[in-house]
């Protein structure tokens, strides 16, 4: 069959009929807004729990007093009385450099000192008689002046005597090294006959009864630590046996770098068992408080405005909430403000989260809220009835 030309404009609009409302359909669906997708978090409840308030912190064992002993005069070495580990009370004689030339020194000085004070009881008598003779018109201005300035010059004399007298016998009582504290020889530097220089290390003594724990607290528990606060002290060589000490030093100040305060505690050691540079574990023990508000560490984030935690709704949206925290222990955190027992917060998946986004809330596993956990599986799983046997 033949279409005339008049047919074909007449087929076309109808199939332009046919497909518009197809087209406006599909406009449609493409102009539609996507639906939002909710995104995953893992949830806990906020709860009230019994605190017990420490302070726990890992430190190292240092002597209360340690003092490395140098010469203090030049000489050989002319007897030692200890050795490395001897015990040694203060004052006790350590060793000797040469004494019987410091002697020598110190005799020669006080005959020094005699002659001065010879020579300036001369010069005395000369200035009296000068006096005397001046006052009756006899000696002139100039031969009194004259025995002024002898006497003076006595005077002087007797005084370096007097001096130099005193410096020989200061050397004479350093020739006899001694303990300035009663402790421990640590380590012995020299050997007898030998030949020492002014500064030169001899000994190493440690005082280690008490001995001193040091550690550091952070700055939120340094308001907590108070000068003879009980401390329990844990030691490797020792691990279960507890030491009892108390604070006995507190820094100060605060580390800048550290945002730290530093600490000293004394323990007994009469035994000896405790020595210096043992890493040391210490748990201060504050305070029990009941009905305080916690949450797991993680669900804390640190943000420009503060410590911030994102409370998922009951509408499944993330609420961005500004707290404030308090102490911290077993992996959770105090919250003294900014929420409340019963909140839900988001521990995992929450880290870029935007404030009111829509969230899905699941179990800290990752499973959804609605599915059976893990743990009830197991138990429901063990409570099915074994199948029946077959018979053959």
């Amino acid at each position: 069959m033949r279409l005339s030309r008049y047919c074909i404009p007449a087929l076309s609009l109808a199939l332009l009929a046919l497909l518009a409302p197809l087209a406006l359909t599909a406009c449609g669906r493409e102009a539609a807004p996507q639906a939002e997708a909710p995104r995953p978090v893992a949830v806990v409840a906020a709860r009230l729990v019994d605190l017990d308030e420490r302070i726990v912190a890992s430190g190292q064992l240092q002597a209360k007093e340690r003092a490395v002993i140098a010469s203090e005069v030049a000489g050989r070495i002319t007897a030692v009385a200890v050795d490395e580990g001897d015990a040694v009370q203060e004052g006790q004689r350590l060793l000797a450099i040469d004494p019987e030339r410091r002697e020598l020194e110190a005799a020669n000085a006080r005959a020094m000192l005699g002659e001065s004070e010879a020579a300036l009881g001369e010069a005395q008598r000369g200035y009296d008689r000068a006096r005397t003779l001046h006052e009756r018109g006899i000696a002139s201005q100039s031969v009194l002046d004259e025995r002024a300035t002898a006497l003076s010059r006595a005077r002087s004399r007797r005084a370096a005597a007097r001096a130099q007298l005193g410096v020989a016998q200061r050397a004479l009582r350093d020739a006899q090294v001694r303990a300035p504290f009663g402790g421990l020889v640590a380590r012995r530097e020299v050997s007898r006959g030998e030949y020492v220089k002014v500064g030169q290390p001899l000994f190493e003594i440690v005082a280690l009864d008490p001995i001193e724990v040091e550690f550091s607290v952070s700055e939120r528990d340094s308001a907590r630590v108070k000068l003879g606060q009980p401390v329990a002290v844990r030691v490797a060589p020792y691990p279960d046996e507890v030491l009892r000490g108390e604070v006995s030093v507190i820094s100060p100040t605060i580390d800048a770098r550290t945002h730290t305060l530093r600490v000293k505690a004394r323990v007994p050691n009469a035994e000896g068992r405790l020595r210096p540079g043992l890493f040391a574990h210490t748990d201060l023990g504050l305070a029990r408080r009941e009905n305080v508000l916690v949450v797991p560490e993680e669900a804390v984030l640190l943000r420009a405005d503060g410590e911030v935690v994102f409370v998922v709704t009951s509408e499944g949206r993330a609420q961005r909430s500004v707290v404030q925290t308090g102490a911290q222990r077993d992996g959770v955190i105090e919250i003294t403000g900014g929420l409340r027992a019963g909140d839900f917060v988001a521990v995992r998946g929450h880290s870029s989260l935007a404030d009111g986004a829509l969230v899905s809330r699941r179990r800290p596993d990752g499973s959804p809220e609605g599915a059976a956990s893990p743990e009830q599986r197991a138990l429901d799983v063990a409570a099915e009835p074994d199948p029946p046997e077959q018979s053959l």
